[in-house]
């Protein structure tokens, strides 16, 4: 019994501790296969952690889209680039997407295939905000990549948004650009709505209305002053929208209507599949809170490789052993992302090539409560998804995808 109560206790704590980093972070919620099996991000840099308003910094990184795509999220037919902040904390000053410009949607991008993008932001409101890439997918929403802190310092009416158009004209702040004409424009249609309203209040409305119409009297609720005064209103309106409509045109002769395109871009070139990887089995331990899979990796290419990290729904599981993996490590990277204990290996030794090897791959940590994944475990397919990064003694990566059905099981803690 007491045993019982310890485990429930237990699970409790990891559920307010999962829902208490999401609430931090500012993280949507969201499903594991979500995260695990659709966008895997790597490589994800931000410049700087510290800036002040009007400071720009750079945020870039890869993605690849897994093979393995879960049927119950729609294709990456549709795809925008943008980053998440609690709010209107950055200003986003450009996007790039393989070198393109990235101010509209892309259309087709390929599964199984990387894509790498660079983001230029600037610092808009001052206090600490968590910034993430994501890929908003059309049909399903924004897949969020790592996040990262970032302070910003000095002062809130400090911040400016200055651009020059094409016609020249240089305007100081886009952020309160056109705000007098807009005020105005509401002031303007406010009072006319007013005046509307006003005619019909200051007149008897309610009963002595019911009244006529209980005595078959139609012909007496509307008046020629009621049919003058709704044709001057008419009149006003009318005025207003086709003189707004003429005096915009005067004064903006150049228009460009909104992008609604879509763009096309092609992935980055394929690397060599220089290692197959097979999954034979694998299993979620519950209370071990470890990811154990039994794996068949075979060499292609033509240098030995070591495994050197298993990376999934931006959790980082390193070979603490491989120098050349922990040096991989982005310092800017949030440590709550990385596993703490590591990835064990039942073999370490490099896998040479043209070699077929079974490695059993373990991933324990309790990030896998913390992060809210081990829902996968009740998905309809139960199935997970991630890539494995191997490194060769040049230090050349080969990334290579890896996921299949998972199933739980329950030992005794010892």
């Amino acid at each position: 019994m007491l045993l019982k109560l310890i485990k429930f206790a237990a699970v409790c704590v990891a559920f307010i501790a999962g829902v208490s980093h999401a609430a931090a972070h500012g993280e949507r919620a969201q499903e594991p296969y979500l995260r695990t099996r659709t966008v895997q991000f790597y490589d994800v840099h931000f410049s700087k952690t510290e800036v002040k308003v009007n400071e720009r910094f750079e945020l870039t990184g890869k993605f690849r889209l897994m093979q393995d795509w879960p049927d119950a999220v729609t294709p990456p037919d549709i795809v925008f680039v943008s980053s998440i902040s609690p709010g209107p904390t950055i200003a986003r000053i450009e996007t790039y997407l393989n070198g393109w410009p990235a101010r509209q949607s892309f259309a087709r991008l390929e599964l199984g295939r990387d894509y790498e993008f660079r983001m230029v932001l600037e610092g808009r409101t001052p206090g600490s905000s968590h910034i993430h890439p994501s890929i908003s997918i059309k049909g399903s929403g924004p897949l969020v990549g790592p996040g990262q802190w970032v302070n910003i310092s000095g002062e809130a009416h400090s911040f400016a948004f200055p651009i020059k158009t094409m016609t020249g004209l240089q305007i100081e702040d886009l952020q309160t650009f056109g705000l007098a004409h807009a005020v105005g424009w509401h002031l303007a249609w406010l009072a006319v709505a007013a005046a509307w309203l006003s005619f019909w209040l200051a007149r008897p409305l309610i009963l002595p209305r019911w009244l006529v119409l209980q005595k078959g009297r139609e012909d007496l609720l509307i008046s020629l002053r009621d049919t003058g005064a709704g044709i001057i209103v008419s009149a006003i309106v009318l005025v207003m929208v086709f003189g707004g409509y003429v005096r915009a045109s005067a004064e903006y002769p150049y228009n460009v209507p909104l992008q609604s395109g879509l763009n096309r871009v092609a992935p980055l070139p394929a690397s060599p599949a220089y290692a197959e990887i097979k999954v034979i089995s694998a299993t979620y331990d519950v209370p071990g809170r470890s990811m154990r899979l039994a794996t068949q990796i075979t060499n292609k290419g033509s240098e030995p490789l070591s495994i050197g990290e298993l990376t999934t729904a931006n959790i980082r599981f390193l070979n603490q052993s491989l120098p050349v993996a922990m040096a991989n490590v982005d310092p800017s990277y949030s440590r709550d992302l990385i596993a703490r204990t590591g990835l064990k290996l039942s073999s370490d030794t490099p896998i040479n090539p043209g070699e077929t090897r079974e490695v059993r791959v373990e991933a324990t940590d309790a990030v896998w409560e913390l992060e809210r994944l081990v829902s996968f475990l009740t998905d309809v397919d139960s199935k997970f998804g991630g890539l494995l990064l191997l490194y060769a003694p040049n230090g050349e990566r080969v990334i290579a995808e890896m996921g299949g059905p998972i199933v739980p099981v329950f030992t005794e803690l010892k």
